[in-house]
């Protein structure tokens, strides 16, 4: 009975992984394809961003299941079942979970550092006049040379780097976090990789900072304010086109008796002719868009929209107050910064981490809870980057748009969403903190008690807890993805800040949101910056 338990209960939990696998492999091909420029699609590129996209969200599926593990080793009462009894067992259950979180993260070492890259480099040599595939092969392996060369660089200090903490004034707390260095620090394999994640996950947290935050308040407050009517906009069009005509006509009049324009009088035509061919090509979209069935579906579903938009508001604000007062208690009851901001368990009241633990007793949803919350991250910073495009600084690199999406910036995106995914596993801890480490796990707590009218005898009960700081070493499992989140303290101190940072970008983000206007039914298909050839396809 024992062993068909050892094989049902963890079973279980990759069956379900695997269902969301199949789940998120059609996801990444429907919304690949969806942005995929037609003029400029490559399959080399198409299949590794598939490949990478699917990648970044299975990495995130992991969690939940790491959690959903660990937790299903117990009963509700906080004893071991009897598959679980063995620390033998637990042991190879752990190992499993660790080896799928080493080998995702090093199939993102190898997109990040190589593949990608790669790629990217090899398609933009094809733009070049050379034709030669082995000059368009060797000069892509010359640029990406220097990505390898900082992957071993990282995996080097990464096995090299001293994990000793300096010392603290606070002993107690102290010596719990010096204890987790050393545990962490026991693992085969670990420092090397863990390093280069974190320098990686450092990466994303700027990411995340820039697209994530701004997403968290754009898709909302998109989706309440809608978009303007399409009817109102082709007639604005038509008025401004009118308007342009009639200016060029006036410029043009000035040379009828065969007199040159001025230098200023040529720039400013030049200027109203470039902006008649975007206004045509905006009434173009516009003209395809008021037939598109899709509009008309869109304006029918704008009571889902608001009600989807007001949820998705109120799960953003439930998360900035998380985070802040997970981001507080670390300040109020951490050793500081010579010890990452770490904590064991919660000191203050956070609402997500109290809902998780509430919804414990319900299976599965607890689990969907915090499954829905990973994809949430994922899908506000697709929204992000979709609305704000690639950026290098204050220079954009690429746009995101719908069947217009060159190759280059299909990888970019792709790359971003690996380095997002991987700070996203920080985020979640910080928001559920003593959920994401220890799930949904209890442990016995042994009391004496004092039989009632005698003054002598007594005896013992166990009364369960939620699994703590407190808690014996043998009675809690840590999930794996808590032991990577920690490995090194400075990266957890910058992780801190960077929280601090994301809250104030989301409210910068809000205010951004709310102040601007409706957005345009077309928002984002014809700019007059676009680099792109022709967008007649698009259109037709």
């Amino acid at each position: 009975m024992a062993a068909q338990s050892l094989l049902s209960e963890p079973v279980l939990g990759w069956s379900i992984f695997t269902f969301i696998l199949l789940v998120i492999l059609a996801f990444c091909w429907v919304y690949i394809r969806k942005f995929q420029s037609r003029q400029e699609s490559e399959v080399i590129s198409t299949i590794t961003a598939i490949c990478a996209l699917a990648i970044a969200l299975i990495t995130s599926a992991l969690l939940p299941v790491d959690i959903f593990l660990v937790s299903f080793m117990k009963y509700p009462n906080g004893t071991y079942k009897e598959w679980a009894a063995s620390n033998e067992t637990r042991g190879q259950i752990e190992d499993t979970v660790l080896y799928g979180y080493y080998t995702l993260y090093s199939i993102i070492l190898f997109c990040v550092f190589l593949w990608i890259p790669f790629v990217y480099f090899y398609y933009e040599e094809r733009d070049d006049d050379n034709v030669n595939k082995c000059s368009q092969v060797k000069n892509a392996l010359k640029y990406t040379v220097g990505f390898v060369i900082v992957c071993m660089v990282l995996l080097l200090i990464g096995a090299f780097v001293p994990l000793e903490a300096p010392p603290s004034q606070n002993s107690t707390q102290w010596e719990k976090v010096q204890y987790l260095f050393e545990e962490l620090g026991s693992s085969h394999g670990l420092p090397a990789l863990s390093f280069s994640i974190s320098s990686l996950t450092l990466i994303g947290m700027l990411a995340v900072i820039t697209y994530t935050a701004y997403g968290m308040s754009v898709l909302p407050l998109n989706l309440i304010k809608g978009t303007r009517s399409v009817v109102y906009e082709r007639l604005e069009n038509t008025e401004d086109i009118d308007d342009v005509e009639h200016q060029i006509e006036k410029l043009k009049s000035q040379c009828k008796d065969g007199r040159p324009l001025s230098s200023r009088d040529r720039n400013n035509l030049q200027e109203l002719e470039g902006k008649l061919l975007v206004l045509r090509r905006r009434g173009r979209h516009l003209e395809f868009a008021e037939g598109n069935c899709c509009t008309k579906v869109g304006s029918a579903l704008r009571p889902l929209k608001i009600l989807l938009g007001i949820f998705f508001i109120a799960v953003a604000l439930l998360f900035i107050v998380a985070l802040f007062i997970s981001n507080l208690d670390k300040a109020l009851h951490s050793a500081g910064i010579s010890s990452g901001f770490i904590i064991f368990g919660t000191n203050l009241t956070n609402p997500l981490n109290e809902l998780l633990l509430a919804l414990q007793p319900v299976f599965p949803l607890d689990y969907i809870l915090i499954t829905v919350i990973t994809m949430y991250f994922v899908l506000t910073s697709m929204a992000g980057i979709r609305n704000m495009g690639i950026w290098f600084f204050w220079i954009r690199l690429y746009k995101i748009r719908p069947k217009r999406t060159r190759p280059q910036a299909l990888l970019f995106l792709c790359m971003i969403l690996l380095l997002i995914v991987l700070h996203t596993s920080y985020m979640i801890y910080s928001l559920a903190p003593q959920y994401v480490m220890y799930g949904s796990q209890k442990y016995l707590v042994q009391s004496q008690m004092v039989p009632a009218g005698l003054t002598s005898g007594n005896g013992t009960f166990g009364t369960a807890r939620i699994c703590d700081a407190d808690a014996p070493q043998d009675q809690c499992t840590v999930t794996r993805s808590y032991v990577f989140l920690h490995k090194f303290w400075f990266f957890s101190t910058m992780y801190y800040f960077g929280n601090w940072a994301f809250i104030v970008a989301f409210l910068i983000g809000l205010v951004v949101s709310c102040c601007r206007g409706k957005k345009s039914v077309i928002e984002g298909e014809v700019e007059a910056d676009d680099s792109d050839i022709s967008d007649d396809e698009y259109v037709h």
